[in-house]
């Protein structure tokens, strides 16, 4: 598999505003979020997160959550990710991933270079762990030679844009607990997740055993958030100096929380997330009726995954941003976003079966 880069450089021509379905990330910053972010600006408030609004934050992740739940801004979705590992680990820890998970395709090494964690890859065909993997691949407890199984980080939704149920959470949390494991959820997508399964976040993080979530706000509509929001406290330790630690305790936090208070206070999250799903479904309904594509995983979330000639897709390319999901198939990866329009997907489909027809 090859790793769909979100810096994936778009085709398009021309210096004005493109539309593309590379990446979330390629959206801009929703208005209600620059409006927050606006209000936070006024005034003085206290550094490293004694400000109001980071304390208010912590207050709507516990509805969220629960009221067990401890909060933890950082700057991004990679440092959230290594610190929260960290947290739960030791240095001669593993980390059991999907394959295709961001942990280990997209994050450089981070949490082995910066965590010291192993990972230990395992590959599937829809982005999904399993109690089957994990008793597969989870074992060498005791043994000096062999790094020890600490962590099941599973991604939702994953990588590949299904979503795991609350049950299979549920199933899983309690195979690693079972074996004196912990579970991390990758949240980067996780309100995408939520709109599709149409239940509360706690539903598949807290009731159902996740030990540790990366809450990410940049997919659906931050300028520039995350956090760690610790949902067992009893799995972590040092959360306070590693975050320090690995740089990722911002002294002007009030602008980081703010952004998420914007999309967690009322229901800003999910209008962002539901719309981005619908137009991806929109878009797999579109491109499905254009001869000669093949859509490769099951549409669950705000994402598209299709097989198309590569000659296709260079010329979609002059016009559209898109990651190349894996070079060997030609398999590729539509994107939809908080602002994606029904106006963006029809054309798009339309330039694709042209495209295809010639």
């Amino acid at each position: 598999m090859t790793s769909p880069s979100d810096t994936t450089a778009p085709g398009a021509t021309g210096t004005g505003p493109f539309r593309g379905f590379a990446s979330d990330n390629h959206a801009g910053v929703h208005p209600e979020v620059l409006i927050a972010l606006t209000n936070a600006n006024e005034g003085h408030q206290p550094a490293y997160g004694d400000d109001e609004h980071t304390e208010r934050l912590r207050e709507v992740m516990r509805r969220h959550f629960g009221e067990q739940a401890q909060t933890y801004p950082v700057f991004n979705g990679t440092g959230a990710n290594v610190v929260g590992l960290q947290a739960m680990s030791e240095r001669w820890s593993s980390v059991l991933c999907t394959e295709s998970s961001h942990i280990n395709v997209d994050e450089c090494g981070a949490a082995e270079k910066v965590a010291g964690l192993k990972l230990v890859p395992i590959p599937t065909p829809d982005g999904k762990l399993t109690p089957e993997l994990v008793d597969r691949y989870a074992w060498g407890w005791g043994d000096p030679h062999h790094a020890q199984p600490r962590i099941v980080s599973i991604t939702q939704n994953t990588e590949l844009g299904t979503v795991y149920t609350p049950e299979e959470v549920t199933a899983i949390a309690a195979c690693a607990h079972e074996r004196g494991m912990l579970l991390h959820m990758d949240g980067a997508r996780l309100s995408n997740a939520a709109a599709a399964l149409d239940v509360p976040p706690r539903a598949f993080t807290t009731d159902a055993g996740v030990d540790v979530l990366t809450y990410g706000g940049t997919k659906n509509g931050a300028m520039a958030g995350e956090a760690v929001v610790v949902l067992n406290p009893g799995a972590v330790h040092g959360m306070e100096f590693l975050r320090k630690m690995g740089m990722q305790l911002a002294s002007k936090m009030r602008f980081v929380s703010a952004q998420l208070l914007a999309l967690l206070d009322g229901d800003l999250w999910l209008r962002n997330a539901a719309h981005a799903n619908a137009m991806a479904q929109h878009l797999a309904a579109a491109v499905r009726a254009v001869p000669g594509v093949r859509i490769t995983q099951p549409v669950e979330a705000n994402a598209v995954f299709a097989i198309i000639p590569r000659d296709v897709a260079g010329r979609l390319r002059e016009r559209y941003a898109f990651s190349t999901w894996d070079e060997r198939t030609g398999e590729v990866r539509w994107m939809c976003s908080f602002d994606t329009t029904e106006e963006d997907v029809a054309a798009f489909a339309a330039f694709l079966a042209e495209q295809m027809s010639a």
